[in-house]
């Protein structure tokens, strides 16, 4: 069947406009190919013969539509990936938030991972705070994804040999067990995460919290999208608090409250209010 009679530029239209309707994902011409290929895998696993069935099942189906929005995103990730940020963390962030923080009587610090993909994200920052974080100090971690597949990978905590590249052998040898296909994160670290599925397009409902993650995720929206996702971060946020975003990521022209700062370790963002 030529691609052109499976997948219209009328049937693009429609598509990439229920993906930012319902999750803010903006899909260009030069990304059609992907939507195209996830579509023709989604076909076969429903039994469903043309995009415009499909289409209709989006629309009365909730559950299939979540599947959907999970095979269009993109989950690149890697336990400390962009080192910079996790020394900024530890030697810049973390120091000012106890310092913030003890004259509040708090010895809890509150973190969002949002878009965390398969868990490497929180699980390196997890890790990172257990070692660094003297009693009686104590972190919350919620992370969350809209891909379910990815929340089931994150939550059981098991990655081959391929995904701990870059976990130092110390830390290693100290949060993990070695088992067959693989390394488990212990327990004691995956139990001070949450997990949880969540749409960056809606509010969370967090509130109070003392540093956010959301790298590689924005570059996927566009302006509009972007701006509402930041607003969201902004409401989620203690008066004092940080927002670590990608490194080819910027609020550049945003109209937003949030302050540019430069470590020598990275750049990032924070609240001050």
């Amino acid at each position: 069947m030529a691609d052109d009679v499976f997948f219209s530029d009328a049937d693009f239209d429609q598509y990439r406009s229920l993906i930012y309707n319902e999750s803010g994902i903006h899909f260009t011409a030069t990304n059609r190919a992907i939507l195209e290929s996830r579509l023709r895998e989604r076909l076969r696993e429903n039994k469903v013969a043309t995009v415009k069935e499909y289409f209709s099942q989006l629309s009365r189906d909730k559950e299939e539509l979540k599947s959907f929005l999970d095979s269009i995103t993109t989950n690149l990730t890697r336990f400390f990936r962009n080192q910079a940020h996790f020394d900024c963390l530890e030697k810049h962030v973390i120091p000012e938030l106890m310092n913030i923080k003890k004259n509040s009587g708090s010895t809890t610090i509150k973190i969002w991972s949002a878009g965390c993909s398969t868990g490497e994200e929180p699980y390196t920052i997890a890790m990172l705070l257990s070692e660094i974080l003297p009693p009686p100090w104590k972190y919350d971690i919620v992370a969350s994804d809209i891909s379910l597949k990815c929340l089931m990978t994150a939550k059981e905590g098991l990655y081959n040999e391929s995904k701990i590249v870059g976990i130092p052998d110390s830390y290693l040898k100290k949060y993990f067990d070695k088992v067959e296909g693989g390394y488990t994160v212990h327990q004691d670290i995956k139990s001070r995460i949450r997990f949880d599925y969540h749409n960056l397009k809606n509010d969370a409902g967090l509130r109070g919290l003392d540093l956010v993650f959301c790298r590689n995720v924005i570059i996927y929206f566009d302006e509009a999208a972007q701006a509402n996702v930041i607003n969201h971060f902004w409401e989620s946020m203690s008066g004092k608090s940080f927002l670590f975003i990608g490194h080819s990521e910027s609020l550049f022209g945003m109209d937003t409250q949030f302050e540019f700062i430069k470590t020598q370790w990275a750049t990032l963002y924070r609240k001050w209010v």
